[in-house]
């Protein structure tokens, strides 16, 4: 079982990168059902399930859905004490992407933020890992008009 999760995890991530969102659903749906059977419901290791479906979810505007995955995600990680610093910077990533998405650009910056902060301590505060989430802060300033720090954030991409 631990196999065929693996298997499906990784080929719902592929297709999420190559922007096929409808044909990752029944890989991830299925990450989703072999990580609960291993591992139990409550159990962290479906974190990155909960976040491929919410991303699938977001990407194709079915923002409700992403939300209750989000949820889960997230009550999962705060309720597993030591959980990992990468996979609190990874569900951060996420519920920013799912705030600009739905409108909330002052949630999505919080989120964010948090994001980069976690990733730098865990990095360093150049890493190049926290990236992603000073572009998509520049992203969320550009869309409230705040050209300015919007480019002092692409600069540091």
């Amino acid at each position: 079982q631990k196999l065929i999760l693996g298997l499906a995890g990784s080929r719902a991530q592929q297709l999420v990168l190559e922007g096929k969102p409808k044909e990752a659903e029944p890989a991830a749906l299925c990450a989703l059902r072999f990580s609960t059977q291993v591992y139990g419901s409550g159990s962290v290791q479906l974190v990155p399930a909960y976040i491929t479906l919410a991303e699938l979810c977001r990407d194709g505007g079915d923002l409700q859905q992403a939300f209750k995955y989000l949820c889960q995600a997230h009550w999962i990680v705060l309720s597993t004490p030591g959980c990992s610093v990468a996979l609190q910077a990874l569900l951060c990533h996420h519920l920013g992407l799912f705030c600009a998405a739905k409108g909330s650009f002052e949630q999505a910056l919080y989120h964010l933020s948090h994001e980069v902060y976690l990733t730098s301590s865990l990095y360093g505060p150049r890493c190049v890992e926290a990236s992603g989430g000073y572009f998509h802060m520049a992203n969320v300033y550009f869309q409230l008009n705040k050209l300015e720090v919007a480019d002092s954030l692409y600069a540091k991409v």
